[in-house]
This record gives C-alpha cells, sequence and structure tokens, in this order.
C-alpha cells in the first residue's frame, strides 16, 4: 500500500487503526534496523522502535506531508538513536571510547552480527565513529541513501553529509588497515 492511501486511511477514525498495523507493517523492518545499527543491542534497537512508532502514532495526524513519510519516520528513529546514546553516557559517565568499546562487546557476542573477521572489523571500526559519523556511514553504506534524503533525514547539508561520509569512511579504512589492529584487539587500540 502506498504511503499517501495509509495518510488518507488514518485521516478517518474508523480505519485509522488499520491503517497503523498497515504503517508499521511496511516500515518497522527497516527501523528496527536502522535502530540496531546505532544500538547494536538487540532489546535496545526492539525497544526504540516501539518508542518511534508511539511517536509516529501520536503525531501522524499532524504530519504536514511537505517530506516523505518514510523520511519522516527515518529522522523520528534517528533522533531516539542519538537521544538513546547520549543519554546512556550520562547515565553511565561514559565517554565516547567506553561507550564505543561496550558496542563492540556485544558486536562480538551476538551471532546476529557476527560474520568473518573482517566484518567483525568493519562493525569494530564502524563503533569507533561519533555517533553522528556512524549514522551517516550507515545510512549511506548499508542503505544506500541518497544524500539529499539523508539531508531530510537528519537535517544536515548535503555538503556536510558528504564530508562526514569521507571522514566517517577514512577512519574505518585506517583502522581497519592498521597492522596494529589486526596484531591485537580493537578494545585496546586508540
Amino acid at each position: 500500500m502506498e504511503d499517501h492511501e495509509i495518510l488518507a486511511k488514518f485521516q478517518h477514525p474508523a480505519s485509522r487503526n488499520l491503517a497503523f498495523n498497515q504503517l508499521v507493517r511496511k516500515y518497522q523492518q527497516k527501523v528496527y534496523w536502522h535502530v540496531r545499527k546505532m544500538v547494536i543491542d538487540h532489546d535496545d534497537a526492539d525497544d526504540l522502535t516501539q518508542d518511534v512508532f508511539v511517536k509516529v502514532w501520536k503525531n501522524l495526524e499532524n504530519f504536514r506531508q511537505d517530506a516523505q513519510l518514510f523520511t519522516w519516520i527515518y529522522r523520528i528513529a534517528t533522533n531516539e538513536c542519538l537521544s538513546f546514546l547520549q543519554s546512556k553516557r550520562r547515565k553511565f559517565f561514559l565517554p565516547l571510547n567506553d561507550v564505543g568499546a561496550e558496542l563492540a562487546a556485544k558486536v562480538e557476542a551476538d551471532p546476529a552480527i557476527a560474520g568473518d573477521e573482517i566484518e567483525l572489523r568493519l562493525q569494530k571500526a564502524i563503533l569507533r565513529l561519533p555517533d553522528k559519523q556512524r549514522l551517516v556511514f550507515n545510512l549511506r553504506y548499508y542503505e544506500e541513501m541518497p544524500y539529499e534524503q539523508m539531508a531530510e533525514v537528519t537535517g544536515t547539508s548535503v555538503g556536510a553529509l558528504k564530508a562526514s561520509y569521507h571522514h566517517a569512511a577514512r577512519k574505518i579504512e585506517e583502522y581497519v588497515t592498521s597492522t596494529d589492529n589486526l596484531a591485537s584487539s580493537p578494545d585496546e587500540v586508540d
């Protein structure tokens, strides 16, 4: 079902629940994996995905349709992720590197994410990035989102997104190809 059909059904009280269920079915998996790439942990991603759709439910009636529905939902999901990670740092008084190390340990322990050694090193390198660079890298590399759409999701200019992606890719390449990192644990290398 097309987004405009879902939105039209949502406007009528008799079909509101059905329309929302269709919206959730259409976007739940995409939102979950978008969130999961940022927070790594399945339970956290599951909770945040639910929070995203609660916000969508509460605000969908006021959606102005000046952006795509998908973009609007992704923006909500992105803000939820960034707020969650910031809150986690404040709650546990963790510096950026400690949160990255904690997430890297979850990557190693999670069979849904585990892959060959190169994939594992890539995931650990991505986790070493600042949250916003990691977000930009994930959107561009994994989801192949055009910069213009990323700009709508993040509220950032296309030029800034291109620069952020370039810096993230360079940092990841340096980490993955570093001979120091090949011989030692990623948690020990800065």
